[in-house]
């Protein structure tokens, strides 16, 4: 399992309409091939009046699972298309698809790809890009002394300062990327005089800003 990927915040849609035919592409985060599933029937459902609902997934981290389908559309020219601007931004763990109401103009092998290229891309940018970093949750005190160092110290780091609650002491959450949590540690240990209290809690994947 890698520390970092790439996938969508959360679902987004966006639509445009060509030679008559209108493409709305839609995209989702999708934790496993059944999340999937279940949000292509949705859309299916949704619009069950339209001519293609063409899509492709990605699931796990390291890319196990691809799948895509053409739906009826000329083989390579929908489902490929969506699943090759994913692959290009190393997007996992999510789903699009594009749904077509044809227009009754024939688009051609090459404005199809074109077509559902857009589609997806459209979807992908409404949904958010983010990357997923392995993240370390601490449980963090304080003396009052020595918060505002803290605050200082951890304004100009990669870290998130979370629920901060003012009792005897300062108690809240520190997040930090897997990866720097070792060095930003030992940075707010010292600007604190080494009066940082912390313990991990737990461990999950948020986006940060790349």
């Amino acid at each position: 399992m890698t520390d970092q990927y790439i996938t969508v915040k959360a679902r987004g849609t966006d639509e445009f309409t060509v030679s008559k035919s209108r493409f709305i592409g839609y995209a989702c985060p999708c934790a496993s091939e059944n999340d999937a599933v279940s949000f292509i029937h949705e859309i299916r459902e949704m619009h069950r009046d339209a001519k293609h609902h063409c899509y492709a997934y990605i699931i796990g981290q390291n890319s196990g699972i691809m799948r895509y389908s053409d739906d009826g559309e000329p083989g390579g020219t929908a489902g490929l298309p969506i699943l090759e601007v994913m692959r290009s931004q190393q997007i996992v763990n999510c789903c699009v698809v594009v749904v077509r109401y044809f227009g009754g103009i024939l688009l051609g092998t090459g404005g199809l790809v074109r077509a559902y290229t857009q589609g997806c891309k459209i979807a992908l940018q409404a949904a958010s890009v983010v990357r997923m970093e392995k993240t370390l949750h601490y449980l963090c005190d304080v003396p009052y002394s020595v918060w505002d160092s803290f605050l200082h110290a951890a304004e100009s780091l990669p870290v998130h300062v979370l629920n901060p609650e003012f009792a005897v002491s300062v108690s809240f959450t520190l997040a930090v990327r897997a990866h720097d949590a070792e060095s930003i540690l030992d940075t707010l240990s010292s600007v604190t005089s080494r009066k940082l209290d912390y313990i991990q809690s737990d461990e999950t994947f948020e986006p940060w800003e790349v």
